[in-house]
């Protein structure tokens, strides 16, 4: 007897996506209007297109995606070479990061997050076990293919991007069946340069430097950091009130983006923060159930590696604002601006709401 299936996304993956994309436009819409530039229809615009491409992708058999899951890779990488093409690349504060098409711009590492993890998925599911604990067979292809696009991304520079895809790729090649001698060999290197990347680049020292004492550095570059302790000691326990908040009259830079959640500290408090912290952790756990209830390898790693990739952004985001990492531009998944971000968010959590949805239809 096959398993009936559900007709509706997983309630729970649906319904946090959603919070949590109301409160994200909600913060935009009290950041940024006092800045110049329609951020709040712009926003309002991507979260409408990523509610359809959440819709659309909780229906679709995931089982489609997988049939492209190279060349989606491929288009990918292709797409991070043209950010260098004048005329077709955008350049904004030293980094090349976006595609400029007719009436929009998009940014092709945010694409690079599922193409990684669909390609991981199926390629994972696809070998036999055996030969994924070989270094050839199992560590080579999965390490090395997915590197293309993360040394892409690293070079526009956006080095906050290319540490979840390579914390990312870390996570699905273990739970994948990937030997652990194997990826303790390439993780030494991989921190080497990491470091290197750090402290031999100027502007990451300063940072890095800011973070172990962002006083000293309060009106340099360690002045973003202490912005966000200042909003984070303001809100206290409850907050200012919605749209109170002081930080973002241009005193925090980057709040509707990267330091969003400072704002939201501000204005609701200690208590705001641990409510979002909280759905975010519910978001995960029910990810994780979802993966661990697929019986097919490709849906279960599916699942997975979306949930990882979504843990990995907010966690980082939020040690960031918090002074317990070095500023780097990561934003927050579903509440922080940005067009390409929020729809393959949003596209990303409806394939995960569609997972829960349903169980791979199995022979009596």
């Amino acid at each position: 007897m096959g398993t009936a299936e559900s007709k509706t996304p997983d309630l729970i993956v649906t319904t946090i996506a959603m919070m949590m994309t109301a409160v994200g436009l909600l913060m935009v819409y009290s950041t940024s209007s006092l800045m110049p530039g329609n951020y709040f229809q712009r926003s309002l615009a991507y979260a409408a297109i990523g509610f359809i491409g959440f819709m659309v992708a909780s229906r679709v058999e995931p089982e489609v995606m997988r049939k492209f899951a190279y060349q989606g890779l491929l288009v990918v990488s292709l797409l991070l070479i043209l950010v260098w093409i004048p005329g077709i690349g955008v350049k904004a504060k030293g980094a090349s990061r976006w595609i400029r098409l007719p009436g929009f711009q998009f940014q092709p590492s945010e694409l690079a997050k599922l193409a990684v993890v669909v390609f991981l998925a199926h390629s994972l599911a696809k070998r036999d076990p055996e030969k994924l604990r070989t270094f050839n067979f199992g560590f080579l292809p999965h390490v090395v293919i997915p590197g293309v696009p993360i040394l892409l991304v690293l070079a526009e520079p956006d080095m906050g991007t290319a540490v979840v895809l390579g914390l990312l790729v870390f996570v699905m090649t273990f739970v994948g069946g990937i030997r652990i001698k194997h990826l303790a060999i390439a993780a030494g290197p991989a921190s080497f340069i990491a470091a290197c990347l750090v402290w031999f680049v100027p502007y990451r020292r300063e940072r890095f430097l800011a973070f172990l004492d962002p006083w000293q550095h309060a009106q340099t570059s360690g002045h973003q950091l202490v912005q966000s302790f200042l909003a984070f000691g303001a809100g206290g326990l409850w907050g200012v009130g919605l749209g109170a908040g002081k930080q973002k009259l241009h005193y925090l830079p980057e709040a509707h983006t990267d330091f969003i959640l400072s704002i939201w500290a501000e204005e609701t408090g200690l208590m705001g923060v641990l409510t979002i912290l909280a759905l975010f952790a519910v978001l995960v756990w029910r990810g994780y159930m979802i993966s661990l209830r697929q019986t097919d390898p490709y849906r279960r790693l599916l699942a997975m590696g979306i949930t990882t990739w979504l843990a990995l952004q907010a966690s980082l985001n939020s040690l960031v604002v918090m002074g317990c990492l070095p500023t780097k531009g990561l934003p927050f998944p579903f509440l922080s601006y940005g067009g390409t971000g929020m729809v393959v968010t949003l596209t990303a959590t409806g394939i995960l709401a569609g997972l829960g949805r349903r169980e791979k239809p199995c022979a009596s």
